[in-house]
């Protein structure tokens, strides 16, 4: 399993933009799939983005589709989320998660998780 710490969260204006950082730690990180997901206020947790251990393979939710984009760079053992076009309803703690392959993660069967980042998004 690796480790998994999310960062570049904060409070934003609707319309701007964020880039969310997921650092791996250990030496398998381009073996797992990854995830973003996120829990907004009084909701489930939900997947928005997964992508595949090489990187040519993604998912969306129609929620985030066209306004964010995942991606990763296996030397440096980390996965991105960015985030434009923000709106108040992607308001939430998002978080990042690992699997052992792409079709695992969209089923939701995670390895790890990261310990989630606040995005804020105010009007």
């Amino acid at each position: 399993q690796v480790q998994l710490v999310e960062s570049g969260g904060g409070l934003v204006q609707a319309g701007g933009s964020l880039r969310l950082s997921c650092a791996a730690s250990g030496r398998t990180f381009g073996t797992y799939a990854m995830g973003w997901f996120r829990r907004a206020p009084g909701k489930e947790r939900a997947l928005l983005a997964a992508l595949s251990r090489s990187g040519d393979t993604t998912y969306y939710a129609d929620s985030v589709k066209g306004r964010f984009t995942i991606s990763r760079d296996n030397a440096k053992n980390t996965v991105y989320l960015q985030m434009n076009s923000l709106k108040l309803e992607d308001t939430a703690v998002y978080y990042c998660a690992s699997g052992i392959s792409f079709g695992a993660v969209v089923a939701g069967d995670l390895s790890s998780w990261g310990q989630g980042t606040q995005v804020t998004v105010s009007s």
